[in-house]
C-alpha cells in the first residue's frame, strides 16, 4: 500500500480552508470580542465583502463531505495515487479560486469555478465505479 500522507494533507487543507474565509469575514466586518457571544448572528448581519466571505465559508463547509468521501473511497479502492492527488489538488485550487471570485463579486466566473471544483470529487467517484 502506498503512502497516505499526501491524502491526509489534502483533507487537512480542505478542512482548514473554510476557516481562512471565516477570518476574512470577521476581520472585514469589524468582529470584536463582544461579538463572540453570537458570532453567527453577527456574520448574518454583515454586508459587502464580509457577507461574501461568510458565504464562501459556508459553501466551503458544505462541499467538504463529498470531497472527503471521494478521496477516502478512492484511496480505499486503490485508485492510482497520481489521479487521487491530481483531483484533490485541483479541488483545492478551484476552491481557492472560487473564494477569490466570490470575494471579488464575479458571479458568473464564481459559478463556473464552483462547478469545476464539484467535478473533481465526482470524477473520483466515477473512477471508483469504473474500477469496481
Amino acid at each position: 500500500m502506498h503512502s497516505i500522507s499526501g491524502i491526509i494533507y489534502l483533507i487537512l487543507a480542505a478542512c482548514l480552508l473554510p476557516y481562512v474565509f471565516t477570518l476574512i469575514a470577521k476581520k472585514t466586518a469589524g468582529f470584536s470580542v463582544k461579538d463572540n457571544q453570537n458570532p453567527r448572528e453577527f456574520l448574518a448581519k454583515s454586508t459587502g465583502l464580509s457577507s461574501r466571505a461568510n458565504a464562501v465559508q459556508q459553501n466551503s463547509f458544505e462541499s467538504l463531505p463529498l470531497f472527503i468521501a471521494a478521496i477516502l473511497m478512492a484511496e480505499y479502492m486503490v485508485v492510482p495515487q497520481g489521479l487521487v492527488m491530481t483531483f484533490g489538488i485541483a479541488y483545492l485550487v478551484f476552491r481557492v479560486l472560487y473564494g477569490i471570485c466570490y470575494l471579488a463579486n464575479w458571479a458568473t466566473l464564481r459559478s463556473i469555478v464552483w462547478l469545476l471544483s464539484l467535478l473533481c470529487p465526482v470524477a473520483l467517484l466515477l473512477l471508483i465505479i469504473k474500477i469496481i
